[in-house]
């Protein structure tokens, strides 16, 4: 190997360092105040309707933004400016509300850092699949997902520790601390080392006039495949997205748990869990594909609900967060890996992530007002049974979705 060849790789070493610190930190950044932002808001007089009205106009400004910026990312050279502009601008969005929480400047800043949310995760996506290549792309997610979700542990731990101490407003400086560092590390990242074609899923380099033109044709448009994947997710964050707080929500009235302890060590739990979960479904994924890893993530959510369900004891809280952790970590790898095989060669790559990113959203925001309905009417136990069921859908919609020949070949093992 000559020294220019090793010096390259050295450096895209390094290059590959900063993005694993980059993940890192993006996990407190891409959330923005998460539950802070609540109990921030509430010690300023605000109802909880209010909040929850202010919080879900983020929720679905980031569903309508999770297309057109996944197009974006597709068709942008300059992933790595964007990513950082999109890391800032969540940061001073954020500052704006601690230091005018007026109902205008909030909803103004929820918003807009929900548009500034949904381009972080495929600009991410792009930078990483342009820096591995398809075939070391799950290995590299792994990795990426590792990271954050150690950083997801690591900055709600300091927060928690420092709040205790400092009040709410720690919670801003360890996210503005985080913002810092994650532009550092985005502008660290050689642009040499990504090749913006492969970012793309372009089967060959384009002309250059086509990085610059918009999107004119929708990715997912004639991919019957693409749809039934988001329709998998649809449905499992139906279930999923709910199953926790109502847990926590019964747990209180229930035993008497103390909320603010029992939801943090719960966070914790799951976490802790996501890591290696994510580490070896990178390894799964390059032997065996994603299918067997994607039946796991599903078939853990019906357990959770039988779990929780028939168990009546705070500690039920164990294997049901254990269990979400293999889910999400499963998911976290698979969601970005599946949807970069489906659109393999189109040049659409993260378009398509922004598709399946969609109807993700929308059953996540569906899931509180239907596991609620059930919790309300007929009580917690059916509203755990109903939450597990959501995936049992999933797996039903998965089912039949391999009949489909492109997303049977991109379950399976990578021939990149």
């Amino acid at each position: 190997m000559s020294s220019d060849t090793e010096q390259f790789q050295q450096e895209k070493c390094r290059s590959l360092f900063f993005l694993s610190i980059l993940c890192f930190a993006l996990a407190d950044v891409r959330d923005g105040l998460g539950p802070f932002l609540g109990v921030f808001l509430q010690s300023e007089g605000w109802t909880p309707d209010t909040i929850g009205f202010v919080a879900s106009l983020g929720g679905f400004a980031g569903m309508a933004a999770a297309v057109p910026a996944g197009a974006f990312a597709d068709a942008t050279r300059h992933k790595r400016f964007f990513l950082a502009a999109a890391s800032g601008s969540i940061v001073f969005l954020s500052l704006l509300v601690l230091c005018m929480p007026h109902p205008a400047a909030t909803l103004f800043s929820q918003v807009m850092q929900g548009i500034m949310a949904a381009s972080i995760a495929p600009l991410l996506s792009g930078i990483t699949l342009g820096m591995a290549g398809f075939r070391n792309f799950p290995a590299r997610l792994g990795r990426n997902e590792a990271w954050n979700h150690a950083g997801n542990a690591s900055t709600a731990l300091a927060a928690g520790i420092l709040g205790y101490f400092w009040g709410i407003t720690a919670a801003f400086a360890v996210m503005a601390v985080m913002g810092i560092l994650a532009i550092y590390c985005v502008l660290h990242i050689r642009p040499g080392h990504i090749d913006y074609h492969t970012a793309r899923g372009a089967a060959q380099p384009p002309a250059e006039a086509e990085f610059r033109s918009p999107l004119t044709k929708t990715a997912y448009k004639g991919n019957p495949a693409l749809l039934c994947f988001g329709l998998i997710l649809l449905f499992f964050h139906l279930g999923n997205a709910a199953l926790l707080p109502l847990l926590g929500q019964a747990a209180v009235a229930r035993f008497g748990v103390n909320p603010a302890s029992y939801t943090a060590g719960t966070i914790l739990v799951a976490q802790c869990i996501m890591i290696p979960a994510s580490l070896l479904t990178a390894k799964s994924a390059q032997r065996y594909g994603y299918g067997p890893a994607l039946w796991c993530a599903l078939a853990a959510l019906p357990l959770r609900g039988l779990i929780a369900c028939f168990w009546a004891s705070p500690w039920s809280i164990l294997p049901v967060q254990i269990l979400d952790g293999v889910g999400a970590g499963i998911l976290g790898v698979a969601t970005p890996g599946i949807a970069a095989r489906l659109l393999q060669g189109t040049g659409h790559v993260n378009a398509g992530l922004g598709f399946a990113m969609t109807l993700q959203g929308i059953g996540a925001a569906l899931s509180a007002s239907y596991g609620g309905l059930f919790a309300h009417h007929i009580g917690f136990q059916w509203a755990f049974l109903a939450l597990g069921g959501a995936s049992v859908i999933a797996l039903a919609v998965l089912t039949a979705g391999r009949r489909i020949p492109s997303l049977r070949a991109a379950l399976g093992t990578s021939q990149a």
